[in-house]
């Protein structure tokens, strides 16, 4: 049976409404490549849609996440557009069809894909393997370019080594100590990674050896935003009683 033409046929311009419903806007976001951004985004993406419409935007020009995608023979839950221009990626806040938006951005600070979408995120997660080089250059960024945002950020700490999880505990404890909020959760490594991508399929839906602890870890941080966008909502629920 011949598949059915894939969301990324579509674009961001067709998907946009007049609809008052205004989604929330997760980027996935880390200026440099091999980090788990894309294995990130399409995880995300999968657990969230379980129980929400959700929308994945590639805007990284590299098209990893299309390409993953386009290997799938069937569905993951979620849709997905291929957007790369910045004009559009301004628009993201009019796409009303869906409660959540998740954007795999280009492993490039200087990108203008990247300029259009930070400004509109609600929550910036950003993906980084827990050795101290990669700290160093993620907290750089963080300094320079998250925090004058003011927007809600975590860092998630991926291609964790199963066998040394010492370390992602102590890159968890440098991040604090520099004022970093990082999540709890984090990401092992595992060949089941790869093999879902090359199957065109999420973990949550692959079948495999260390499926169960793979699929595990991302859970855990769908978890850990939904847990943050709650106490966000209450606090701003409170902000707006204690104004009348």
């Amino acid at each position: 049976m011949p598949r059915s033409p894939t969301p990324a046929e579509t674009s961001i311009h067709s998907k946009t409404s007049t609809d008052s419903k205004i989604p929330k806007i997760l980027v996935v976001f880390n200026g440099k490549g091999g980090v788990g951004k894309t294995t990130t985004a399409i995880n995300l993406a999968a657990g969230f849609a379980e129980n929400e419409p959700v929308l994945l935007v590639d805007a990284d020009p590299q098209g990893s996440a299309t390409w993953w995608i386009d290997r799938s023979q069937n569905r993951m839950g979620f849709d997905l557009v291929k957007e790369t221009d910045p004009v559009l990626l301004n628009h993201l806040r009019q796409i009303h069809d869906y409660s959540l938006i998740v954007v795999d951005t280009p492993p490039a600070l200087g990108s203008s894909a990247l300029a259009a979408v930070l400004p509109a995120a609600d929550y910036l997660l950003l993906p980084s393997p827990p050795a101290p080089m990669d700290l160093s250059a993620l907290i750089e960024t963080v300094k320079r370019i998250i925090i004058p945002f003011g927007v809600t950020h975590r860092v998630l700490l991926t291609r964790v080594d199963p066998r040394s999880l010492g370390e992602a505990i102590e890159a968890q404890k440098t991040l604090l100590e520099v004022g970093i909020p990082v999540c709890q959760a984090f990401i092992r490594t595992y060949k089941a990674h790869e093999r879902a991508a090359l199957e065109g399929t999420s973990i949550l839906q692959w079948r495999g050896k260390n499926k169960k602890e793979a699929e595990a870890d991302y859970r855990r941080v769908v978890e850990e935003i939904q847990q943050d966008w709650q106490t966000i909502e209450e606090g701003e629920a409170k902000q707006s009683e204690d104004c009348f």
